[in-house]
């Protein structure tokens, strides 16, 4: 492929790479991660609501991976409230997931700066052909994608196998029984998922590029004829 055909990919491997970076690291700031409904179960049932009714007992709930916000409906208006997940939740939810998410969050946004330098670095640069070159950028590539895919499936988990957003909506509610209505991921984890499948993108661009995949070039090395000729 010409030079500059690979200086346009490269360029724009690592200006989809510096968006992700960018993308993420707002969408670890701000509470739009989960958004739901949750029921006042104790109001409704000490009045049998029923039908149109059950709107009056029924309030919201929105958070992200360090606080959020929600508010109560048991027949007497809206209680609004913010909490934070540090500390004041860490006895309550599955704090080693938690923390986990937050963890593989931050390093993708890590690997993502870094695969951003690679990939200006190797347009714009003379790379050698260790981590500098293609071989690094497949690697933190794989990196980010596989911390992508890890925040996704720990993220999926705890909100879904775990009751997340019920086990919120009930701290520190001792009179009151709330259970979730519905339930729905926000922007920020479809931004995740989306940044995840441009880093699976930036790979086929690194190989459209024409470097083979890691690897891949010991099994043609194996069949060569140098290699035949050591045989005999």
């Amino acid at each position: 492929m010409p030079k500059l055909q690979k200086k346009v990919l490269f360029c724009l491997a690592g200006i989809l790479s510096f968006s992700c970076a960018l993308a993420i690291a707002a969408a670890l700031g701000i509470q739009l991660w989960v958004q739901g409904t949750v029921l006042c179960k104790t109001g409704a049932l000490l009045v049998n609501a029923t039908g149109d009714e059950l709107q009056k007992f029924i309030g919201e709930i929105q958070y992200g991976l360090f606080y959020g916000q929600r508010v109560k409906h048991c027949g007497l208006g809206g209680r609004p409230t913010e909490f934070s997940f540090f500390p004041d939740l860490l006895n309550v939810i599955p704090a080693s997931m938690h923390v986990s998410v937050v963890i593989f969050t931050t390093t993708l946004i890590a690997f993502a700066l870094v695969g951003t330098g690679f990939f200006m670095f190797n347009a714009f640069g003379n790379p050698f052909e260790t981590l500098h070159g293609p071989v690094g950028l497949y690697l933190w590539c794989f990196i980010s994608c596989s911390c992508g895919c890890l925040v996704l499936i720990l993220f999926s988990s705890e909100v879904k196998l775990h009751n997340l957003s019920e086990k919120i909506a009930n701290y520190k509610e001792g009179g009151f029984l709330f259970k979730t209505q519905t339930e729905y991921f926000g922007k920020s984890f479809w931004i995740v998922l989306v940044c995840t499948l441009i880093h699976f993108l930036n790979i086929f661009l690194i190989r459209l590029a024409g470097y083979d995949f890691p690897f891949s070039k010991s099994k043609d090395m194996d069949s060569s004829p140098g290699a035949i000729d050591f045989m005999y």
